[in-house]
């Protein structure tokens, strides 16, 4: 049998099963005239073309023969021919299933690693500059120690008075003084540096958040209010409302008063207590800009850095 010659019987048993006349013949002829297994399955792979209730461009003579199978039997052959089909489509379709879930889990597993390994890479950025900082402080309050000392010893040889005697009451008291209270420094000493205040800024903000790391959003809006007084100040140091703050306003409390660190910063910026405690005044012959500009910058750093006081515990 030709190619183009197809099988009555075939032809009708495939019209029984729901095809049209079209789809038979170009099954059929394109599958060889096999069996009708594989004409369904052509019919199947191409039921999306275009042109599939077309009639065949090629001459076909469909060939009587005699009929081997009643209705009853094409139905039954269709039905399995049809169960077969949608099987293997279903098992293709979860062979590409399980591909698209492979590649979605390779993708995925790629992308959290390159995030875990840029966050270990700023994670690391900002240690080591941390160290560098804390290294560069420490060598600067050696310094400031060294020319203390000799200033010191100068003044008092130039006054005839021993050293040791008042060099060891004075340790003795500085040291009682930092055990009561390690963020307050003796206020001339404060002046004599500028390295050391911001020093002892930046370990008061550092113990702000250590002491409250678990409020991490009331941290954060304390040091924005501290900035916005800082700033207020430097920007206009003659206004009175900015150097003068109600300890009982509910603004305040809600922002810096809640936290002890916070109301001290403001004393090493210079802040007094008046009025019997109801007041925080920076008087205007006290303002000093070197400190205040100190302060702005520790407080950007703490709101910049999200290790700030986290990695010296």
């Amino acid at each position: 049998m030709d190619a183009s010659d197809i099988n009555r019987i075939l032809v009708n048993e495939l019209e029984a099963m729901g095809f049209s006349e079209a789809q038979a013949t170009k099954a059929l002829c394109s599958s060889g005239n096999s069996s009708l297994e594989a004409a369904v399955n052509w019919i199947i792979d191409h039921e999306n073309d275009a042109d599939i209730d077309e009639m065949s461009m090629v001459p076909v003579d469909i060939i009587e023969t005699p009929t081997t199978s009643d209705s009853e039997q094409a139905k039954l052959k269709a039905q399995e021919l049809r169960e077969r089909a949608r099987k293997r489509r279903e098992e293709e379709e979860k062979k590409l299933e399980k591909e698209r879930e492979k590649e979605r889990i390779r993708a995925g597993k790629e992308l959290f690693a390159t995030k875990r390994m840029a966050e270990e890479n700023e994670r690391k950025h900002f240690e080591a500059q941390r160290k560098t900082e804390k290294e560069e402080e420490r060598r600067a309050r050696e310094r400031i120690r060294q020319k203390l000392q000799q200033d010191m010893a100068e003044r008092r040889a130039r006054l005839g008075l021993s050293l040791n005697s008042s060099t060891s009451s004075k340790s003795i008291n500085t040291s009682e003084e930092e055990t009561k209270n390690p963020l307050k420094v003796d206020s001339a000493t404060l002046s004599d540096n500028l390295a050391t205040k911001k020093e002892v800024l930046m370990e008061c903000l550092r113990s702000l958040r250590r002491q409250h790391e678990e409020e991490d959003a009331k941290v954060q809006r304390a040091f924005k209010a501290l900035l916005v007084y800082v700033r207020n100040i430097v920007s206009n140091a003659d206004e009175v409302k900015f150097r003068k703050i109600r300890l009982s306003n509910p603004a305040f409390q809600a922002r810096v008063g809640i936290f002890k660190e916070g109301v001290q910063f403001l004393e090493l910026c210079g802040f007094e207590r008046v009025g019997g405690g109801e007041f925080l005044v920076l008087h205007r012959d006290k303002v000093d800009m070197a400190v205040l500009r100190s302060a702005g910058m520790v407080l950007h750093s703490a709101l910049t850095n999200p290790f700030f006081g986290l990695l010296s515990k």
